[in-house]
């Protein structure tokens, strides 16, 4: 017996009208509606299914799911108002997905994400491979009610030939996530990326164990490092660093507040094979570490600061602003003279144009001069759709600091 993908084949869809005129918008590709953006918001269950009317002639538009709960109350699965949201409607877009990851992968690389929610026109559904095992995330209640974790586990391992599929909440209080195949992986899991050997710990690490979002553009830093000093801030479990050791750097060190996430840095470093005199790991506050180095007068000829996101809402971004200028400032004091300065941002809330401002502003407040060599983003995997440009959260440049 197949089990279903979805929880409300059965149910009778909740009838949603737009308040003002969004139907380019959404036939172009934007899955969201906020709930000030409906006429009215209905009583319903959250992930019950619904149909979006128009604002004029009551012309069905699209077909998704609603929670009544949340200012993010509809989205879109399908902008064909007739196609019904069933088993074989899930399964063309599981099939789609995965057809998209072959394109790009191959045995060198066993990590990667398979269903991007929105971009893969699965609202709300995340689901990243590590090997043979895979991790489900559900983006809020809407979906988590939508969407079958069970019968998604069941297709992912029967398509992958995986051993061990689990589900993991995106808020760890006091739940590690739960097996919906096989066993709960409370050990590392071991991958490749790019034939580089990784371990991740997928229960406790951040996301879904390890930052997958970044695997082009550790690659980047890997053909930049040979012979150069490098120094990876917020370095986390050491992805850029052993990228950097591997691609000839002459020593590098990481810097992480979490000693765990140095520790599995350690071993990351160790398992390809790297000299462990060449690698040097520091638990310390980053701002705190930058602040001492610049008065040490240290510096790297490579520098990498990978920050966590300081905008998780829009009302934080002035103030996120400011963090990022003064970390990227801080991080080009200690950048030697035609040396190398990588910067990230995962904050949604900072677009493209304003994260290339911070880099302009934080190498002027260091008074420094810069010329930028690469922009990149999320990889392959975390497509996109082309309208929705807060889905495009990762920003990363690649500087040469004078």
């Amino acid at each position: 017996m197949v089990m279903p993908l979805i929880n409300t084949t059965k149910t009778a869809p909740i009838k949603l009208r737009l308040a003002r005129d969004l139907v380019r918008t959404i036939k172009r590709g934007h899955p969201w509606v906020f709930a000030d953006a409906l006429r009215q918001t209905p009583a319903a269950l959250p992930g019950s299914p619904a149909i979006l009317f128009d604002n004029k002639k009551d012309r069905p538009i699209a077909r998704g799911f609603y929670d009544v709960h949340s200012p993010l109350a509809f989205r879109v699965c399908t902008t064909d108002p007739a196609e019904p949201l069933d088993n074989a409607w899930a399964s063309r877009q599981f099939a789609r997905a995965a057809a998209l990851r072959r394109m790009w992968f191959d045995e060198q690389t066993t990590a990667y994400r398979l269903f991007n929610g929105e971009g893969d026109s699965l609202p709300g559904l995340i689901c990243d491979i590590y090997a043979d095992t895979a991790v489900l995330q559900l983006d809020g209640d809407g979906p988590a009610a939508f969407w079958n974790a069970s019968g998604i586990a069941d297709w992912v391992a029967g398509a992958l030939e995986l051993k061990a599929v689990c589900l993991k909440p995106q808020s760890r209080q006091g739940d590690s996530g739960r097996a919906l195949i096989g066993l709960l992986p409370i050990r590392p899991v071991t991958f490749l990326e790019n034939g580089v050997r990784f371990q991740a710990n997928l229960l406790e690490g951040q996301k879904t164990g390890f930052f997958l979002d970044q695997r082009d553009n550790r690659r980047l830093i890997g053909q930049v490092a040979a012979g150069r000093r490098v120094l990876n801030v917020f370095g986390y479990t050491g992805g850029f660093s052993v990228y950097a050791g591997l691609g000839g750097a002459g020593h590098v060190t990481t810097v992480d507040l979490a000693a765990p996430a140095l520790q599995m840095a350690g071993q990351n470093w160790a398992i390809n094979g790297l000299p462990p005199d060449n690698h040097l790991t520091v638990a310390a506050d980053a701002f705190e570490f930058l602040a001492q180095a610049a008065r040490q007068k240290k510096i790297w000829d490579l520098v990498i600061v990978d920050p966590p996101s300081f905008a998780p809402t829009k009302e934080s971004v002035k103030k996120a602003i400011a963090a990022y200028q003064n970390l990227f400032a801080s991080a080009a004091t200690v950048t030697a003279s035609d040396g190398l300065l990588a910067v990230a941002s995962c904050s949604s809330h900072i677009d493209l144009p304003t994260f290339l401002t911070i880099c302009e502003e934080g190498i002027a407040q260091a008074r420094r001069r810069a010329t930028l060599l690469s922009v990149g983003g999320q990889p392959a995997d975390h497509p996109t759709p082309l309208p929705f440009s807060e889905f495009r959260y990762l920003k990363f440049g690649l500087m040469r600091v004078e």
